[in-house]
């Protein structure tokens, strides 16, 4: 079906959430390489953005994208999105559920604001997008370059599982969504959509630079990671682009963390 290692998603359309950035960016410009037709979701910075498609189209003549902006939290913006993306593609083949947000506070100064506005992004986002993609592929109907109906990733996190202090309303938003995505795959496999999660653990990008830029920050976030390198987007990429493929076809309702081994709990190398 696929001649070409590097053409896997010759004929697709994926749309990537939160794609002007960080995981989300090298998401699209991995889809992309694999000459997938590529929607990059934004909500701030659109020059970013445009950069993205305009990388996409760049590295690879076959592969076309365009920008989009939405809150992936509010449902007309993202009806809007895929109607665009639609018109300009015909179809919908690959959703990535990657726009998240971070608002941090202790749990006792937390606020209900943002508590809400993370639960809103983090989950209320994945539900409403997956929702529409769902939709589009049982409307459109099988395809014959594809052996799913259509695919799901959404990329949640370590803290899916991982407990963390001072960030509860994220924590909380990605334990929900690892049950969202397992709640979809029991649902949606036997119509022939598949459904996937990606959890990355500590990964080096902006969003998270005061982890990583001092080599005393390193040192101690490496303490976290058995396999002692931080992890780079080009991981997650690769990974998301694979699950998008048939060489995954058999993957299913599955969470593949890419952490290093942090799920590990290093701290109980030596007994705890």
């Amino acid at each position: 079906m696929r001649q070409n290692p590097h053409h896997r998603l010759l004929g697709q359309t994926c749309i990537v959430t939160g794609a002007n950035s960080g995981i989300g960016k090298e998401i699209a410009l991995s889809m992309g390489r694999d000459c997938a037709n590529v929607v990059v979701n934004y909500i701030t910075d659109a020059a970013a953005a445009e950069e993205v498609a305009n990388q996409i189209e760049a590295s690879d003549a076959i592969a076309k994208a365009i920008t989009f902006k939405a809150d992936v939290s509010k449902e007309d913006q993202v009806q809007e999105m895929f109607k665009t993306a639609k018109q300009h593609f015909g179809t919908v083949d690959i959703m990535v559920n990657n726009a998240g947000m971070q608002r941090d506070a202790a749990f006792h100064e937390m606020t209900l604001q943002q508590w809400q506005q993370v639960l809103d992004v983090n989950l209320t986002g994945q539900f409403l997008c997956s929702r529409e993609a769902t939709r589009e592929f049982l409307s459109r109907g099988k395809v014959d370059y594809s052996c799913a109906l259509g695919k799901i990733i959404c990329v949640s996190s370590v803290h899916e599982v991982i407990p963390w202090a001072g960030h509860a309303n994220y924590a909380a938003s990605k334990g929900g969504v690892m049950l969202l995505m397992k709640s979809m795959a029991q649902e949606l496999g036997s119509k022939g959509i598949r459904v996937n999660s990606i959890a990355p653990g500590a990964i080096q990008t902006p969003i998270n630079r005061d982890a990583w830029e001092t080599p005393e920050a390193l040192n101690e976030l490496l303490k976290l990671i058995p396999y002692k390198r931080i992890g780079q987007p080009a991981d997650i990429g690769a990974a998301a682009v694979w699950l998008a493929t048939d060489e995954s076809d058999y993957i299913h309702g599955t969470t593949l963390f890419i952490d290093g081994g942090m799920t590990l709990y290093p701290g109980f190398t030596t007994n705890g």
